[in-house]
């Protein structure tokens, strides 16, 4: 089987430093055909290949459904295809076919956020309803930092029947579509100490994390050579 393309969707903004170290953290260790970024392409990633979208005025999860949507739509993207962010590294030689992970019983991703409010944890908590309202009882969550494999038209279908629940679109494309796999924990590191698994095959940073904590240098010391999709120079 033919290496799936990576799709991800990138906001307009500055060189975005997250996302070069992030492709070369799949030039390196992510079995992929091709890199399509949806959106803005910083003048750098001229390697990758690119699929412009509208996105001004758009909610950042208005911006990734627009995104994933357009993939889908886009002839000569893979199908199936990874769906990535920007901030999502792979730290270690993935298999190919890359496998479907998951985050567990979104009931149990609950208890993880403890009383903490915030409007992610109250979208999450909709998309449940959502969810157990067609009768899915107790509905994984596909919440991780990690890259998904997606079916089209499975996406397609399930952002039609799931207007306002894009923020947690992963969820809702895995449970409509009856997609298993592997569960772990989340590896989002929010803080700029030490204390992060530097094992661990996957990483995913904030901003602040990766520009000022420990865990962005360990990924930038980890990555030092530009990849096949960075274009050498100045702008």
């Amino acid at each position: 089987m033919e290496p799936l393309d990576l799709v991800v969707p990138v906001r307009e903004g500055a060189n975005n430093e997250q996302l070069r170290y992030a492709l070369r953290s799949w030039a390196a260790n992510l079995p992929h055909r091709h890199v399509w970024i949806v959106g803005y392409r910083p003048w750098w990633a001229a390697g990758a290949a690119h699929i412009a979208t509208h996105q001004r005025g758009l909610p950042a999860y208005a911006n990734t459904t627009t995104a994933v949507r357009a993939a889908c739509e886009h002839p000569e993207v893979s199908d199936p295809f990874l769906w990535a962010n920007d901030d999502f590294f792979v730290m270690a030689p993935q298999p190919s076919p890359f496998p479907v992970l998951h985050r567990g019983p979104v009931r149990e991703v609950f208890a993880q956020y403890g009383t903490r409010s915030s409007a992610y944890v109250a979208a999450m908590r909709e998309t449940h309803a959502f969810l157990t309202d067609l009768g899915y009882e107790d509905p994984t969550s596909f919440e991780l930092h990690v890259p998904l494999p997606v079916h089209k038209d499975g996406m397609l279908r399930a952002l039609e029947a799931a207007p306002g629940h894009d923020v947690h679109k992963r969820t809702v494309y895995g449970v409509l579509n009856g997609v298993t796999g592997t569960a772990m924990r989340d590896v989002k590191v929010a803080r700029r100490g030490p204390q992060f698994d530097a094992s661990s095959p996957f990483l995913s940073t904030t901003p602040d994390s990766f520009t000022n904590g420990a865990v962005g240098r360990f990924i930038r010391e980890r990555f030092p050579d530009p990849c096949r999709y960075e274009k050498h120079g100045r702008r």
